[in-house]
């Protein structure tokens, strides 16, 4: 599948949260064959449910599948994915993971690299946009989201990119 393609999938998930007042994060997990395994979003203020991020919420909508699924598929991610769902990319021996900014938020993409992932950012403005203005409307959600008190852009201390 076209990256463009599998990020405006991940994207429409977003609209959705974002519109159900949760945190606009979305993915879709996509086959080597270009089949949809996949989609969701942020659910973690929608379900109450810790770990309901965009990409296990994607994992979880997907179902049980053989490990030989994953072979070769790409995740789609809105936004830069946190330590516990690239974490979860790595333990399901996903390929590639396509994120559509990071500007607002580093996550776990040196960590993927290392672990053989690879990676591409595709600096979406319409990601970062709406990312941004949930951000400003609702910082105290984004900051449980992320498990922090205040405005972190990385845990790993990198500087948040001047825009």
């Amino acid at each position: 599948m076209d990256d463009s393609k599998g990020l405006a999938l991940a994207f429409e998930e977003a609209k959705i949260s974002y519109d159900e007042g949760g945190v606009p994060i979305g993915a879709a997990l996509i086959a080597a064959d270009g089949k949809v395994l996949g989609r969701g979003r942020n659910m973690r203020v929608q379900s109450s449910n810790p770990i309901l991020h965009g990409e296990t919420s994607c994992l979880q909508n997907a179902g049980r599948l053989p490990s030989s699924a994953y072979k070769g598929s790409t995740m789609y991610t809105t936004l830069s994915p946190c330590d516990m769902c690239t974490g979860a990319c790595i333990l399901y021996g996903i390929a590639r993971v396509v994120i559509g900014e990071n500007k607002t938020f580093l996550g776990g993409e040196a960590y993927l690299r290392q672990r053989g992932v690879e990676v591409v950012v595709l600096d979406s403005a319409e990601c970062r946009g709406l990312m941004e203005r949930f951000i400003a409307e609702k910082p105290e959600v984004w900051n449980e989201d992320i498990g922090v008190e205040e405005r972190v852009y990385s845990r790993e201390g990198v500087e948040a990119p001047s825009v």
